[in-house]
């Protein structure tokens, strides 16, 4: 019984987990191109 309380609710949470981990690494990509090109202008 715990068994079906359980598992989609742990499944629901490694779908969120993936999906936030690809927007956090593309956010991070975002960012450090923001950098670079302010590293340019300075330059």
């Amino acid at each position: 019984m715990k068994t079906r309380v359980w598992m989609p609710i742990l499944l629901a949470i490694a779908a969120l987990t993936g999906a936030c981990t690809n927007t956090l690494h593309g956010a991070g990509e975002d960012i450090e191109r923001g950098g670079e090109k302010i590293q340019q202008k300075t330059q």
